[in-house]
């Protein structure tokens, strides 16, 4: 009883100081610029695979296969799913004219997996040129490594009427690491756009009265490995473009009735309503609240599209108010028009 009523108090004091806020957060919808930044005359891509292994690593590279039990051509058929997968997304974007997959040429040996020396611009230059593209997305290697744990373990068995019983038995688990690496090459101005390395896992388990039985935990990893790796490149391609996201935000509701009544009026989405009612305090002899009406301002033009005016007026709240939250909220917007200067460079055609 005593664990109750205190739970009870808890809650009670939850509800007086979420009541008592001073602020009440929105959320809107904004644009983030794309993690790779391609210039906007770059219009024809080229795709390479230099994850192969090289001719004088084709020794180690099949000592290594027997001994992480990777499958006959694994990481050769892996590591073209994850091109295919770039080439699918970056097919889709209407922002390029024409996306081409470049075979059969010398620079695409590599050693390892590991990621290998960038490619001599003189190199992706020529390739570029003979293949008519612009800049060139590379998978710089690709490889997997699988450990297994294998254990003597009690494994369910049907007996005679469907019923599953526990018996002795084998279980095998196969932990497979996938691990690549991209670069964008742009001849023009000689300069990688990206460098990117991501690991990804995917887990087998295979159980049953024999060994035999417990090695089907490698039936369909296959095909896991081949999607995952299908999936990785897909998402590398997203990686050049926009990405619509949610912000939030907080605004005051609380230092007069004014403030009340703006708090109503954004809650049925009538903004300009509330901001009208906020205006009427910017004159107050309250310093708080004053403050908080600059700053409120300065959410309204956010709201608006107009990032340079919500500047001035949150500037205005902490200068001239010394409103706190005024000056971290110059910050954040100064940071958001940065991102349209730069989300505004990579839609300009």
């Amino acid at each position: 009883m005593k664990n109750f009523k205190g739970l009870i108090i808890v809650l009670c004091l939850s509800v007086v100081f979420f009541s008592c806020s001073s602020t009440n957060r929105l959320t809107m919808s904004a644009v983030e610029p794309a993690r790779i930044s391609i210039p906007s005359e770059i219009v024809k891509i080229g795709i390479i695979n230099r994850s192969l292994p090289s001719d004088a690593n084709q020794n180690i590279d099949k000592i290594d296969k027997i001994l992480s039990l990777e499958g006959i051509n694994l990481d050769k058929e892996g590591a073209e799913s994850a091109v295919l997968g770039l080439f699918d997304e970056l097919s889709q974007n209407d922002r390029f004219e024409s996306i081409r997959m470049i075979d059969s040429i010398w620079v695409q040996r590599k050693g390892l997996g590991v990621f290998p020396a960038a490619l001599k611009w003189e190199d992706v230059q020529q390739i570029c040129e003979e293949f008519h593209v612009d800049v060139l997305f590379s998978l710089e290697f690709y490889d997997t490594d699988t450990e297994v744990d294998y254990e003597m373990a009690m494994v369910p068995v049907p007996n005679q009427l469907g019923i599953d019983v526990s018996l002795p038995g084998h279980k095998v688990t196969l932990n497979t690491l996938i691990k690549n690496g991209w670069r964008v090459y742009d001849p023009k101005d000689k300069r990688l756009l990206d460098e990117f390395v991501s690991n990804d896992r995917i887990v087998s388990v295979g159980q049953g009265i024999n060994p035999v039985k417990a090695i089907e935990a490698v039936i369909g990893r296959k095909e896991s490995v081949m999607q995952v790796s299908s999936n990785l490149g897909n998402f590398y391609g997203l990686d050049v473009r926009p990405l619509r996201k949610r912000i939030s935000r907080n605004y005051f509701v609380r230092g007069t009735n004014n403030f009340k009544m703006a708090q109503r009026r954004a809650q049925t989405d009538d903004w300009e309503g509330a901001a009208d009612l906020w205006e009427k305090e910017l004159d107050n002899k309250k310093e708080k609240v004053a403050g908080r009406a600059h700053y409120n301002m300065a959410i309204i033009n956010e709201i608006n599209g107009d990032l340079e005016r919500a500047v001035e007026w949150a500037s205005k709240s902490y200068s001239d108010y010394r409103n706190k939250d005024g000056l971290r909220y110059v910050n954040i917007l100064r940071n958001r028009m940065a991102e349209e200067r730069l989300l505004n460079q990579q839609l300009s055609r």
